[in-house]
Order: structure tokens, then C-alpha cells, then sequence
């Protein structure tokens, strides 16, 4: 779909450093009561949960810096910073300082950046998709793009689709590949329902098969061609029944993560992506697409694995 070849390179990420079970949760019964969720945590799948006493910057700092070692790629070679986050802190007073903190602790001097909060947990997702579009263009060669969250009120931890771990998420997307981790972005797309956009709404598996069509039809594929699908560790009958809906076997899906990782916002198809690839369930030539919804939304990026890549010097600039 893309005239230029467009890559992912060197997912990575870091979780909350205070790992607990989710008994730990004050009032966890309550809470479940409260939500109508009968408290069995194999149903749900219930598991760990990350907590952190980081703050966003610190997150995403440290999440940018393993995908620049793991790409091998200095911090003058990334021409264009897209920071994703569900919350910034403060406001216009304090954006400047909160970006400035970012970019400092990675290195990056004079790359562009460029904010995404709205799209909820769909954040990242559409700043790979904005990433894949500068890079496509041309108007960039190297754009890191990072997705901070935390949860700041404990109360909030658990929702009525998820258990909320705080973490953060990096990659690398460029005209070329980098490191030995890195995917060819095939196509990507999203579609919306104005009216659905509601926090009480469900997630939608309607605009899941329209997202499905759109990067799929244009190459001639099916969602039986994707060998695996990256989405959302949200808890586990929402995930099977909404992404089987959406024409998607079990066997493409991936659930571990749900009781190990929990649910860390816009980060988990990369997280996901990664430890998929830490299973050994990824192959050369396969493809997998990144996908997350909330209500009213729903993003997908599809990806090829490439071969083991050579890692490029310390010197090379982004246009080699």
C-alpha cells in the first residue's frame, strides 16, 4: 500500500517496576461487585499487575532508550519524536517542560515532536500510523514514537474491561530497516463511529472487519493470511468474543499477556509483538497486525517480519 517501503524497528518496553499480584488491589471485591464481575480470575484472567512510582517522562525515556540500543541507532539519527500518552500532565503551562524532560533524557536535540492523547487507547496505533505517513512522504526518515501511561488513581485500576498496569512503549519507523528486530509496515487503517465514541459504549467487532478490509483487500489477503493478531490485553471473553467476531481464529490470538502483563493502555501490540517474538511465535515473512479499539474506534497497522537485519554504525545519518 505504500509507494516507499516504510519499517518498524525495535519494539520495546518497560512495565511498572512494582510487579503484585492482583489480590494485592484494596477493595478488589468491592470493586468486582460493584462492576458485576463475578470474582473468578480464570474467567477474566486476572493475574499481575504493574505498578510504578516513575513518572510518564521517566517511563518513556527509558522505553525510547531500549529501542535506540536494540536498533542500534544514536539519537541524532531520529529526525521527529511522536509522543503518545492517554493523559499529559497538567496543561499548555506544563507542556513545554514535560516535553523538554522527554526529548533531553533520549538525546534528541533537533527532531520535530508531535503530541497524541485522543484516540485513547488507540494512541499509539495512530502515531505509527502518522509516523508511517511522514516517513512515506518523505517529510521524515527516522521518527521514534513512544506511548507513556500510568495509572495515577488506584481507585481506577480496574475497569470493566481491564486491569490496568502502567508501562511504557517504543519502536523505530523509517525508510529503512533497523537492528535484527524489524517489520516491513505492509498497510493500516481505522474506522470510527461518531455516535458509539461514548466511554460506556462497547468496543465494536463491526469496525473491526471494516479495518480488517481495508488493509486486507487492497493486498489480496484474508484474515486467515494475518499469522497473528496484537491486540489489547483486555480481559479475556471480551477479547475472544469481539476479535473471533471479527474473523479471527483462536490460534491467532494471543492471551498469555493478559494475566501476566494486564492491560498497559496503548503500549500492548507492541508488547504483545514482543513477547510474541520472545515465544518464538514469529516468523520470517509472516504477518501480524497491530490492532486495539475503544469504543467507537478501532486501528490496525499490519506488519511483515524481515530477516534478521544488519544493525547500522553510530555514524550513519537518517538519509543512508
Amino acid at each position: 500500500m505504500n509507494a516507499t517501503p516504510v519499517h518498524l524497528s525495535a519494539p520495546r518496553y518497560v512495565l511498572g517496576e512494582n510487579a503484585a499480584d492482583h489480590t494485592s488491589m484494596a477493595h478488589l471485591s468491592a470493586r468486582a461487585a460493584e462492576l458485576r464481575m463475578p470474582p473468578k480470575a480464570s474467567l477474566w484472567g486476572w493475574g499481575t499487575i504493574h505498578r510504578t512510582g516513575k513518572n510518564l517522562e521517566t517511563l518513556a525515556v527509558e522505553s525510547g532508550r531500549a529501542t535506540l540500543a536494540a536498533a542500534g541507532a544514536g539519537p541524532g539519527q531520529v529526525d521527529a519524536l511522536i509522543l503518545c500518552s492517554t493523559r499529559f500532565p497538567g496543561g499548555p503551562r506544563t507542556h513545554g517542560g514535560f516535553v523538554q524532560a522527554v526529548m533531553t533524557g533520549l538525546g534528541l536535540t533537533d527532531a520535530a515532536f508531535t503530541g497524541i492523547t485522543l484516540n485513547r487507547c488507540t494512541n499509539l496505533l495512530a502515531g505509527l500510523r502518522l509516523a508511517q505517513a511522514l516517513v512515506a512522504s518523505g517529510q521524515h526518515h527516522t521518527v521514534l514514537v513512544v506511548t507513556t501511561d500510568r495509572i495515577s488513581d488506584e481507585a481506577t485500576r480496574m475497569e470493566n474491561f481491564a486491569l490496568f498496569s502502567d508501562g511504557s512503549a517504543a519502536c523505530l519507523v523509517s525508510a529503512r530497516p533497523y537492528g535484527e528486530d524489524a517489520y516491513e509496515i505492509l498497510g493500516g487503517a481505522s474506522a470510527q463511529d461518531l455516535p458509539s465514541l461514548g466511554w460506556s459504549n462497547e468496543i465494536s467487532s463491526d469496525l473491526a472487519r471494516v479495518v480488517n478490509d481495508r488493509i486486507l483487500a487492497p493486498l489480496g489477503l484474508t484474515t486467515g493470511d494475518v499469522d497473528g493478531l496484537l491486540h489489547p490485553n483486555l480481559f479475556k471473553p471480551i477479547v475472544v468474543l469481539k476479535e473471533r467476531q471479527a474473523g479471527f481464529k483462536a490460534g491467532q490470538l494471543f492471551l498469555d499477556n493478559i494475566s501476566r502483563v494486564g492491560h498497559c493502555f496503548a503500549a500492548d501490540p507492541l508488547i504483545n509483538l514482543v513477547d510474541r517474538g520472545e515465544a518464538g511465535q514469529l516468523r520470517d515473512g509472516g504477518r501480524y497486525l497491530l490492532a486495539s479499539s475503544v469504543p467507537g474506534v478501532r486501528v490496525g497497522v499490519l506488519l511483515r517480519k524481515l530477516p534478521a537485519a544488519q544493525q547500522p554504525t553510530s555514524d550513519q545519518s537518517p538519509e543512508s
